[in-house]
């Protein structure tokens, strides 16, 4: 799963999971900003407006490219979700906090993306689902429950953002071990308020966070089990799973049908979703109480 060659037999498998896709969709000058979009066949009539999820993926903020990622894509948009895959600049070409910026543009172009006629008969969420993998799930969390990046990018932090999904999440590395990342938050003068757990207690914004079994890499208790409890005790909805069978590479190597005999990340994905479209219904039918 690791190397290029593992993830092109991945993204090759995965188009039995049928999708439109529409890649290259620029939304900076620079050539990297670009994100894939991949489209449910038709709407999924169980929802009222067809959720939106903004998957950003991992690889330490110094590798990685959305063209490696079509499985996800593939695999969200053939459970009846609108799914956008986008780069960012990565380390040494910028560090922290470029990165946010980026992936808040990227949110900010893919508003107005799905505004546009093409896209009507999928009826779009307005509020979108962020969701990141390793590095990329600290992209995700910063972005949905620090309101700093997306309001700078023009949007309303609150009525943009509707749920937040992480998998083998960095949510609170400091101090910084790997020597590859160092340099990307300036080691050892970290800046200031600048992760994911710092934030806890200033959104509302349920999360679902999901482990491997076990993480050489990323410590869960320090990571996805802190940023659970630091939520919780704000009084804000979080739920941990841990993903039988996986470690931190092969947890976003089950939305690969490669990895079937793994434990599933899509059933808890689903149950969110289904979750946040039950809570959208309720606030829409009492919005007094929303």
């Amino acid at each position: 799963m690791g190397g290029c060659s593992a993830l092109q037999v991945v993204n090759s498998v995965s188009k039995i999971y049928t999708a439109e896709v529409k890649e290259n969709i620029a939304f900076g000058a620079h050539p990297k900003l670009k994100y894939d979009l991949y489209l449910p066949n038709n709407a999924n009539k169980e929802f009222n407006h067809t959720p939106v999820v903004v998957f950003f993926y991992g690889g330490s903020w110094n590798r990685g490219d959305k063209s490696e990622y079509e499985f996800v894509g593939r695999r969200l948009a053939s459970m009846g979700y609108i799914t956008a895959v986008p780069n960012y600049r990565l380390y040494p070409e910028v560090q922290y906090p470029d990165f946010l910026e980026d992936g808040a543009q990227s949110i900010a172009h893919l508003k107005k993306e799905l505004q546009k006629p093409e896209y009507k008969n999928l009826n779009p969420s307005q509020q979108y689902v962020l969701m990141g993998h390793s590095a990329g799930a600290y992209n995700a969390a910063m972005l949905a429950l620090d309101p700093r990046w997306l309001n700078a990018a023009g949007l309303e932090h609150q009525t943009s953002v509707q749920g937040l999904i992480g998998l083998a999440g960095a949510y609170n590395i400091y101090p910084i071990k790997d020597t590859d990342v160092q340099p990307v938050f300036n080691h050892p003068d970290y800046p200031p308020k600048s992760q994911p757990i710092d934030y806890a207690g200033s959104r509302n914004v349920p999360a679902l966070l999901l482990a491997p079994q076990s993480d050489t890499l990323v410590s869960i208790e320090r990571n996805t089990n802190a940023l659970h409890q630091a939520l919780q005790s704000a009084g804000n909805q979080s739920k941990v799973e841990s993903i039988e069978g996986t470690d931190h590479i092969t947890l976003i190597g089950t939305l690969s049908p490669l990895l079937f005999f793994k434990g599933s990340t899509t059933k808890p994905i689903d149950q969110f979703m289904r979750e946040l479209h039950q809570k959208n219904n309720l606030s829409a039918s009492n919005p007094e109480q929303g």
